[in-house]
């Protein structure tokens, strides 16, 4: 199994609605798709349907109580995804792992110990805390959501420096396999002008797929899905099916799906 971080320390950037529907998006291409939603917002369960009362276990039971992966799956509604969902009780998880040994591996170890799925992706919350490091910890790989407005690359070199601690600490192995544009509007001038720079600064890393603003990914979330199930059609889902396609075309090709 193959396991991608999706995260961005700042907020508002559009990546619990990337790691929804790029995994919706995988699922539907014959990969066996898990999707830890490592927010204590929860937002990324919401979004596929699991609502606070269902969400019997979750990746608070994973990092605490040392719960296997398996125990703590939840089918979606989309065939060939699965869910591990967030509760509220993940918020103070930062404070309960301080005291804890290994508490930068907990996700990695059990996640290492986990057969059944091709490919993990993991929506973090918008910091560099405990959470966070446990998902770079884990991760082969880091997926960054980009939004293009320029206080965004202020926050791209933070990360990228903390890519670079995280290397030296805790995960040597870990890359990075993309970076995507987000709410991308060519109304705006100052979008193409942000866009154009973190292209000259990152080159091929960024994939040539943006992701439009687009009333449809705002509205999906609401009714509990994706935007790819929502309306297939729309600027935002035929944008997100582009973006797999590519990171798809970025995989290693032993990690592929049979």
């Amino acid at each position: 199994m193959i396991t991608i971080a999706i995260a961005n320390q700042k907020g508002g950037v559009g990546k619990t609605t990337t790691a929804i529907n790029i995994a919706t998006a995988m699922a539907a291409t014959g990969w066996r798709t898990l999707l830890v939603d490592l927010d204590p917002q929860g937002n990324a369960s919401t979004g596929l349907g699991i609502d606070a009362a269902h969400r019997e276990s979750s990746t608070y039971d994973v990092l605490i109580d040392e719960r296997s992966i398996q125990d703590c799956i939840h089918a979606t509604e989309i065939p060939g995804l699965d869910l591990i969902p967030a509760t509220v009780d993940l918020s103070g998880a930062e404070v309960e792992l301080v005291s804890v040994e290994n508490r930068t591996h907990r996700l990695g170890s059990a996640l290492r110990q986990h057969r059944g799925h091709d490919i993990c992706f993991i929506d973090c919350p918008p910091s560099l805390g405990l959470l966070t490091l446990n998902a770079l910890g884990a991760a082969d790989t880091l997926l960054v959501p980009l939004q293009c407005e320029f206080f965004a690359l202020e926050g791209l070199s933070q990360l990228l420096q903390t890519v670079e601690q995280v290397q030296q600490r805790f995960n040597p192995d870990l890359g990075i396999i993309g970076i995507a544009l987000t709410m991308f509007d060519r109304r705006n001038r100052l979008t193409d002008q942000v866009a154009d720079d973190v292209r000259d600064c990152l080159g091929n890393l960024v994939f040539e797929s943006v992701i439009p603003r687009n009333v449809r990914l705002s509205e999906a979330p609401s009714h509990g899905l994706p935007a790819l199930i929502y309306d297939h059609n729309c600027t935002g889902s035929r944008a997100y099916i582009a973006l797999a396609r590519e990171l798809i075309g970025r995989l290693p090709e032993q990690r592929k799906a049979a």
